[in-house]
């Protein structure tokens, strides 16, 4: 079942709201939509999969506890093809679900009740990331400063695609983005502190593991070993290192 509400704007934001409680859906789809959002509203996990497809919203909010498919589920099913931030929302507040949640590609994780004016300033922080990430059209030239080949690995912010030895690698939007940034810095030292600033617009407290969890997961989609990584190098207490010539 799903419940469309529309702004006159054609220009609104589209947000995908996935929660399976009616009443506090439609009471989150009115405030969405009175704060200017284009709201769809998707009560279970596989009608969400569906839709998030074939509409690409410009931002989800996921409820874990869903009918048919759960929002681990969902988390994972739609990142091979949807890019765009995914926010869970959900009353589940232990720490191995949050994340599970960002290790599955999740960008926040907020826990119910969530007031209003919190959930829409995350919502805007996510949204306002997302578009500073977009890539002018590039410049003609004979190098093209938004390509950057390694070997078998090659990234492409124009289309914001990663391949390796040929084939495209399902990369979420926050590991490309933080890929992109070690990538440009080869053979060079990035600290976690730039890596969280570039990210998340913040300073580091010296506690953000997220940044930890998109590196793990980029390493095993490239194929780096885990236990030794040789592509993606942990300067421990430092930061992360890109080399350069290990993806021959």
């Amino acid at each position: 079942m799903t419940v469309i509400s529309l702004t006159e704007d054609l220009a609104a934001k589209h947000i995908m709201l996935v929660e399976d409680d009616m009443s506090l859906a439609e009471w989150f789809s009115d405030y969405l939509s009175e704060q200017g959002y284009l709201v769809t509203l998707a009560t279970r996990g596989d009608v969400a999969i569906e839709l998030i497809e074939s509409d690409q919203p410009d931002l989800v909010i996921l409820d874990i506890m869903l009918p048919v498919k759960d929002g681990f589920e969902v988390c994972q099913a739609i990142r091979p093809f949807y890019h765009g931030p995914i926010l869970m929302m959900t009353a589940r507040d232990h720490e191995t679900d949050e994340v599970l949640g960002l290790e599955l590609g999740a960008d926040d994780y907020v826990v119910k009740p969530v007031k209003p004016r919190v959930l829409l300033s995350r919502i805007k922080a996510l949204l306002r990331r997302s578009a500073s990430q977009g890539i002018a059209p590039a410049v003609i030239a004979e190098i093209d400063p938004n390509k950057l080949t390694f070997g078998q690995l090659c990234i492409n912010a124009n289309s914001r695609t990663t391949t390796l030895a040929g084939a495209k690698v399902a990369i979420s939007s926050n590991e490309f983005d933080v890929l992109w940034q070690l990538a440009q810095a080869a053979d060079n030292l990035v600290s976690r502190k730039e890596l969280v600033i570039q990210r998340r617009g913040i300073d580091y407290d010296g506690f953000d593991r997220s940044i930890d969890i998109l590196v793990s997961r980029i390493r095993k989609k490239l194929g780096d070993d885990a236990s030794n990584p040789y592509r993606i190098k942990t300067v421990w207490g430092k930061g992360y290192l890109f080399v350069k010539d290990a993806w021959e």
